[in-house]
This record gives structure tokens, C-alpha cells and sequence, in this order.
């Protein structure tokens, strides 16, 4: 493909990802405040950490209610619209996530297409795992924070407010999720290796109580080490996963790489090929079944052309040598056409039969004699 189909592919792929999204900002919105069938609005679920508080911690809920503060005239249509959006971004994944592994696949190999679908998939379930224990979190810290001051003052939260820390809060969990897949990655490629993770696992896992109480929103403790925890127990998956990864690969290593630059290493004794181990007969040749150290076999000496083994019946039998005395004909060498060296030099190359006399030699005869023997 061009370029500029590639540019065209692109723009269509992506004025399908935002269709995808705005019908699903359109269902996220209609969600918000409706029910769809035994399932709640979406309202009521983000709002059900905050409502499962007493009565008594929430102001204004003597009746029962429960329900959120809005202190501008916008804030219900642009709170309504931000969780619609998010909502329509989650519903409208398959389809944008579709288009774009299939605008990057064609430019992929096999093996390259079956690692990134398994990264993708990983990442989406561990997003998704640490989105859910988030929510279920989300309760103990917020009964933590609204009633640490109860005794002086009564929580009456901003719905804006409010959804920020949620969402903040989901968004948290879910990417911190991903540290132990990008620990095993890691180790897939080189970087880590398990004896590394394993002597450093108590700086890691102080380093995670540590990362979950800073990026924790609500800095509430109950948070904090269920986040820290969780962490934990997923990075010793993970540590795990790396010591199987880094036995198979040593098991499929040569031990000299290991070794370096400026060292050396004993070499095994070559095989002699007249060695008396077991040997196959192919073609007239005698080949080695026994292999060396490194999967090489000795092979055996050819055998001769005119022996029994090679006139075996179902073998080619070798071409008969030529015996005749014949000879290649050579040109003379010396001797050039127009050129007499037997007499003078301006006589013709061949003179006439009847030239005159009784046809013996002329004049020039011992020259004549001698050219003749040596030419």
C-alpha cells in the first residue's frame, strides 16, 4: 500500500472508532438515570459506595434519600455528560480496539500478532480486576474519611466532586494493576531477571506500600493496603512467573555464552573417522551415526569407485576410464602463415612444383634440412 492509502485506511478506521464512541456516549447517557431491566442506573452504582453510609453521616438523607449536591445550574448536564462519555468509552471498546489491532496486524508477524493479542488481553483483565476491587474499596474509605470529624461537622458532597473521586480512584487501581505484567515483559525481554526480583523483594515490596500511599486519592489507610496488598500478591505472581521463564531459557542455552569475552573454553576431541561406533551406508559413503557434544556426526571416508560397495546393485556404477592412446591435436607452433624460414625471405611461402630444376632442394638445402627438423 501507499502512503496515501495508508492515510485514507487510517481516516476510515477512526471515523468508525468515533461513531463507535458516540453511540456509546449516547447509551452511557440515557444509562445514567434509567434502569435497564434488574440493572441499575449508572447513577445509582457510582453512587452506591456513598449511600451505603448511615443515614445520620449524609445531610439531608433523614428520608432516606440519597443523593448528591449540585451548586451550579450545569454541573447535573456536564456531570451527566462526563460519565456518559466514559461509560460510551467502555461500551464502544471491542469495536475501536478492533480497528485499531486491525490497522497495525498487516504490519506484524505471526509470532509478534499472538504475543501482542495476549498483552492487550492480559492488561484489559488486570485493568478490570483492579477497577472492581476499587470499588469495593471505595466504601470502607470513604465511612473512613466522612466520619473522622462527625462529631463537629456532617458530609454533604458535591456530585462533581464526588465522581472525580470515584473515577480517580478506578483509574488508580486499574493502571497499578499493570506493574506485574510489565515486570514479566520485562523479564521476556531480558531486562529482569528472577535472581534480581528475588533479592531485591523486600525493597519491592516496601516500594509498593509506598507507591500506594502516595497515588491513593483519598489517603485514607483502608485504601491505601488494599491497594499495597494487592499489589503485593500480584508481583509475587509475577516474580514466579519469571523464575519458570528464566529456567526454560536457561535449559535452552549454551553454557558459552555465559562465559566472557576474555575467558576460555575447553574444546571437545574431534572423532577419529575410522572410529569402530555404529555407521550407515548411503551412496558408497560410510557416515557416522554417533554425534559429538554439540549434535555433529564424524563422517567416514569415501569409499573407491571401483569397489564392491559402490557396483552394489540398485547403486550408480562409475563411468568405464578411456583407454585409447588418442591424443589432442596441438597446433604447431612457430610457424606462421606467409612465413618461409627455409630459404629467402622474400620467396613466396609455397613455391610452385615447376619451379625449375630437378625438384630436389634448392640452393638453400642445409638451412632448408635444418628448419624442416627443428620446425
Amino acid at each position: 500500500m501507499s502512503l496515501v492509502e495508508h492515510i485514507q485506511e487510517l481516516r476510515r478506521r477512526m471515523l468508525v472508532a468515533l461513531v463507535a464512541i458516540t453511540i456509546g456516549t449516547i447509551l452511557g447517557y440515557i444509562w445514567y438515570a434509567h434502569r435497564v431491566g434488574p440493572i441499575p442506573s449508572l447513577g445509582e452504582i457510582l453512587r452506591g459506595p456513598y449511600c451505603s453510609l448511615p443515614p445520620e453521616q449524609r445531610f439531608g438523607s433523614s428520608d432516606g434519600e440519597c443523593r448528591l449536591l449540585a451548586t451550579t445550574p450545569f454541573e447535573m448536564f456536564i456531570l451527566r455528560m462526563k460519565v456518559g462519555s466514559l461509560a460510551g468509552l467502555v461500551f464502544s471498546s471491542p469495536i475501536w480496539l478492533g480497528e485499531i489491532w486491525g490497522y497495525i496486524t498487516p504490519g506484524l508477524k505471526k509470532n509478534e500478532r499472538r504475543w501482542t493479542f495476549g498483552v492487550v488481553s492480559a492488561a484489559s483483565a488486570l485493568f478490570l480486576l483492579g477497577a472492581v476491587l476499587a470499588y469495593f474499596v471505595l466504601a470502607l474509605g470513604l465511612q473512613f474519611l466522612l466520619t473522622i470529624g462527625s462529631d463537629a461537622q456532617i458530609a454533604a458532597l458535591n456530585g462533581e466532586k464526588y465522581f472525580q473521586f470515584v473515577i480517580g480512584l478506578l483509574l488508580v487501581f486499574g493502571v497499578s494493576f499493570e506493574v506485574p505484567l510489565l515486570t514479566v515483559l520485562a523479564n521476556a525481554m531480558g531486562i529482569l531477571s528472577y535472581k534480581t526480583l528475588k533479592e531485591k523483594r523486600r525493597f519491592i515490596i516496601v516500594g509498593l506500600f509506598f507507591f500506594a500511599a502516595v497515588i491513593t486519592p483519598g489517603q485514607d489507610p483502608y485504601s491505601m493496603i488494599v491497594l499495597a496488598i494487592g499489589l503485593t500478591l500480584a508481583m509475587e505472581i509475577a516474580i514466579q512467573i519469571t523464575r519458570v521463564n528464566d529456567k526454560r531459557r536457561d535449559r535452552r542455552a549454551y553454557t558459552w555464552l555465559d562465559v566472557s569475552d576474555d575467558a576460555s573454553t575447553p574444546i571437545d576431541r574431534p572423532t577419529s573417522i575410522d572410529s569402530p561406533s555404529g555407521s550407515v551406508q548411503h551412496a558408497g559413503y560410510e557416515a557416522k551415526v554417533e554425534s559429538g557434544p554439540l549434535g555433529a556426526s564424524p563422517i567416514a571416508r569415501p569409499s573407491g569407485i571401483g569397489s564392491p560397495e559402490a557396483t552394489a546393485p540398485g547403486r550408480a556404477a562409475a563411468a568405464p576410464a578411456s583407454r585409447s592412446g588418442a591424443r589432442p591435436i596441438q597446433e604447431p607452433q612457430g610457424r606462421r602463415d606467409g612465413l618461409d624460414l627455409r630459404g629467402d625471405s622474400t620467396a613466396p611461402a609455397h613455391p610452385p612444383a615447376d619451379s625449375g630444376g630437378s625438384g630436389g632442394p634448392s640452393s638453400t638445402g642445409s638451412a632448408n634440412g635444418y628448419f624442416d627438423d627443428v620446425l
